[in-house]
């Protein structure tokens, strides 16, 4: 099979050229980002962006020959014509190849078309520009496609004239019709995605268009003439181009310098795939002869939260065993461990394996009394999944607009009982849940006692649901209740600081977790997902009241979703993440695709989550009433173990005498 450079691998190119060597070799180097992800393609709602842009350019015809040289063949005969519209045309000049979302050929004239889910507001007077007038570092990408795309089109057809576009989600932009999203179904069978589009989908039935194309003529154009940049690269356009176009096509590996762009570097061993060739782990041990233990006690790339690992890495400061304070901008005053811990700290405790007094792990039982101190009960333990995609589910819905679906509330009293009071869950398809969503949370919560989050998500769902009630030209009659509730429970930021703060506003226990607790199992992570099953670890209250099947149980701990369940388990001497005590919200999903979306930290999948992805899926009518149950209990005990989590790490903090 012939390898061409495609825009894809183009794209891996400019993030390290050494990819090149390490993609498309899926049986031999690990990859934490599948090249097929089902639930990714469901978050971010890519295919289905792709579909509807067909449906704005009607009357084209899809290139699906099965092989490079067909689907070439294909196009050039369409090409010949002198008006059309096609859609995945594939263009080739000698070792480059790309297909192209939308051409439309009018004459001489060709109109590129690149179709992104990204999202962007083009009531914005800088374009796709900086402050100091570059180009937009979150927008580059994006844009080095599109000209990457424009530049191999004009080496196959000199003679015509390109402009070039991108077509994007616009955030200033309404939906006009219900159900818009669900046009769009999409499918997974034998380890492939698809979009299987509804028959009643035409230009008409999808409304006021929510994508809007922009020519990009003027920032290819800069692309195509100034130096690119990459790891090891600054050259021209074309220089470039032919170089990873000989290497990929050689097999050759391009050796990049390592560098502190290597955090995000998809090909390491995850989990599940510890049977293959780490890449990340092979530049490092060529460029700075590191050893698989030097990877396995810890490297400045594994260091939480830190900025200076550029640095570090040009000083040759690479093994956590070469890191001293100094390097980590210690001050005078982080030797004092009693107030809390600054990020520094952090990172020394995770670097050094010192904890104070010589302990297993860190926890400050005076900075949590003296927060509690200030808390009511009972107190409330709240989480919340939510959506955002591309294509709005609702009318009168902007793309990425936000959809509260379901919550979970454990509340404790003042004896140290705990329930799972209440759960929250709407799916239905056609029904917008936010009004009601907000109507059952107070009902829960009332109107005493301190509500806790795990990180800001719940206060910025919150706020995007007040905005939306603020906007709403037909409000619901309770529409200052709902206000009010909002208001007491949130805080809002303006310039960073603080614009308002209602008078129960949620408590973060991350936050609070950052400053009282550290466990090296965490590696320095706040996620709720390494937070808990180190506190699982070091709690011997913990231990003795979980590993009991209390949950769920009559007398125990009530539960919506569980029967007397024993969260404390081991296997070989570890305790096992209560998490993966539970079946996966998607039964047709590999493994390693849901650990890449349940991701956390620097590799976080930015519109993610498998809650969001099965919302999608329940959203099409025709999901089998079996598929529809299955996903709707799974996420309920989710959730219901997010605000468990909470409940347990509190209580180890806040209880466990060990």
């Amino acid at each position: 099979m012939p390898r061409y450079l495609t825009k894809s691998r183009f794209k891996t190119a400019v993030e390290c050229p050494t990819k090149l060597f390490y993609t498309g070799k899926a049986r031999e180097y690990a990859n934490a980002m599948s090249e097929d992800s089902f639930l990714q393609s469901l978050a971010e709602g890519g295919f289905q962006v792709g579909e509807l842009a067909k449906l704005m350019y009607p009357g084209g015809v899809e290139i699906t020959a099965d092989t490079h040289e067909t689907q070439v063949q294909e196009t050039n005969q369409y090409l010949q014509q002198e008006n059309v519209t096609l859609y995945e045309a594939a263009i080739r000049h000698e070792d480059l190849f790309i297909r192209v979302d939308v051409i439309r050929k009018q004459g001489n004239r060709i109109e590129l078309i690149e179709v992104k889910a990204k999202s962007f507001d083009s009531t914005e007077e800088n374009g796709f520009r900086g402050a100091r007038g570059g180009i937009n570092s979150g927008m580059l990408p994006y844009l080095q496609d599109v000209a990457f795309q424009t530049y191999v089109f004009k080496l196959a057809f000199p003679e015509v004239q390109v402009d070039s576009f991108l077509l994007m989600a616009d955030k200033s932009k309404a939906c006009s019709v219900e159900g818009l999203n669900q046009f769009f179904k999409i499918t997974h069978a034998n380890g492939r995605s698809g979009i299987e589009v509804s028959s009643s989908a035409n230009s008409n039935s999808i409304g006021d268009p929510i994508l809007t194309a922009v020519n990009v003529n003027e920032y290819v154009h800069e692309i195509l003439t100034l130096p690119i940049e990459a790891p090891g690269v600054v050259s021209f356009f074309p220089d470039v181009v032919k170089r990873w176009s000989d290497a990929y096509v050689g097999d050759k590996k391009i050796d990049s310098p390592v560098g502190a762009h290597c955090v995000r570097c998809e090909f390491r061993n995850t989990p599940t795939q510890q049977s293959l060739k780490s890449g990340l782990f092979e530049c490092w041990q060529r460029a700075k002869g590191l050893s698989a233990q030097d990877f396995n006690d810890g490297m400045v790339l594994d260091v939480w939260s830190f900025r200076g690992k550029e640095r570090l890495i040009q000083e040759g400061t690479l093994k956590f065993s070469d890191i001293e304070k100094s390097d980590l901008g210690w001050q005078n005053e982080d030797d004092d461990f009693s107030h809390g811990l600054n990020s520094r700290q952090r990172q020394w405790m995770q670097v050094s394996k010192f904890i104070p007094e010589g302990r297993d792990f860190y926890l400050n039982k005076e900075l949590i009394d003296a927060a509690a101190s200030q808390w009511q009960y009972p107190l409330h333990f709240i989480d919340f999944e939510t959506s955002r995609v591309a294509i709005p589910f609702f009318k009168s819905q902007n793309p990425y607009s936000n959809i509260a679906f379901q919550f979970s509330h454990h509340e404790m009293h003042a004896d140290g009982a705990v329930e799972h009071k209440n759960q929250f869950l709407s799916v239905t398809p056609g029904v917008k849940p936010n009004y009601e969503f907000v109507r059952e949370l107070k009902n829960a919560v009332g109107d005493v006692g301190t509500v806790f989050m795990w990180s800001p998500h719940e206060n910025t769902t919150l706020n995007a649901i007040l905005d939306e009630l603020n906007e709403d030209a037909n409000p619901p009659g309770d529409a200052g209740e709902l206000r009010e509730f909002i208001l007491s429970l949130t805080r809002k930021k303006d310039g960073g600081k603080a614009a308002r703060e209602g008078s129960r506003a949620m408590v973060d226990l991350c936050e609070l977790s950052k400053s009282v607790f550290f466990h090296p199992l965490t590696k320095g992570s706040n996620s709720i997902k390494k937070v808990l099953p180190a506190i699982m670890t070091c709690s011997d209250y913990i231990k003795k009241k979980y590993s009991t099947p209390i949950y769920g149980a009559n007398p125990g701990m009530t539960s919506l979703n569980f029967s007397s369940q024993i969260w404390w388990q081991t296997v070989d001497g570890k305790v096992v993440d209560p998490y993966k005590l539970l079946p996966p919200v998607f039964n047709d999903v590999p493994e390693s695709e849901l650990e890449q979306i349940e991701s956390d930290d620097e590799f976080e999948i930015s519109q993610g989550g498998a809650a969001s992805t099965a919302y999608a899926r329940l959203q099409f009518e025709d999901l089998p009433d079996k598929e529809r149950s299955y996903i709707k209990d799974a996420l309920l005990r989710y959730c219901e173990l997010d605000t468990l989590a909470m409940v347990m790490i509190f209580e180890g903090w806040k209880i466990d005498k060990s």
